[in-house]
């Protein structure tokens, strides 16, 4: 059976609901990839949906912890020495070097232009934004998507195309290419 890709998932594309929702859907066995982040990316959502979308603490502290509760494997440890390494955007060197420490393939991001000066020996992930990662896994397995698709549907109470709609605020272009199919 071949590998499943591995992805950093940096803080900023886990803080918006229909987005991260759908990512960790399909990181969920049978995963389509699997996920990857570090305590440090995890505080930056809950710092984030506390600043900058007047989440109160405990909402925001719930999201952190159910995705550590439900992901305990996706967790980067001893990335730290790396971060010096790195010579990409410094607010975003942890997770480069948390990409790098546990080989993922993918590094998804919003904040592509944070990662344009890669370091010079290091194996490096592809770094690619939301849309662009989900219409990989999609073309991987369309069936397999579109059921994960269907069942996020489903468990929040709304069509797949409510859902879609949803999601183009976030990944517009991956949501025109699903329909486009």
């Amino acid at each position: 059976m071949k590998r499943q890709p591995i992805a950093i998932l940096d803080a900023c594309v886990l803080v918006p609901m229909p987005l991260a929702d759908t990512l960790l859907r399909l990181a969920e066995p049978e995963a389509l990839f699997g996920a990857r982040w570090t305590d440090r990316i995890l505080a930056e959502v809950t710092r984030t949906l506390e600043t900058k979308f007047a989440k109160s603490p405990e909402k925001a502290r719930y999201r952190e912890q159910a995705i550590r509760e439900y992901f305990p494997a996706a967790l980067v440890h001893h990335y730290e020495p790396r971060i010096t390494e790195m010579t990409n955007h410094p607010k975003d060197r942890h997770v480069l070097a948390a990409a790098i420490e546990c080989k993922a393939d993918y590094l998804v991001t919003f904040n592509l232009k944070d990662f344009v000066t890669p370091p010079s020996s290091s194996r490096l992930p592809t770094i690619v934004g939301p849309s662009t990662f989900l219409k990989q896994l999609w073309s991987l397995d369309r069936l397999e998507f579109d059921r994960r698709l269907r069942q996020q549907a489903d468990a929040i109470g709304m069509s797949v195309e409510h859902l879609l709609d949803r999601l183009a605020n976030a990944v517009p272009t991956f949501v025109e290419s699903i329909r486009s199919s």
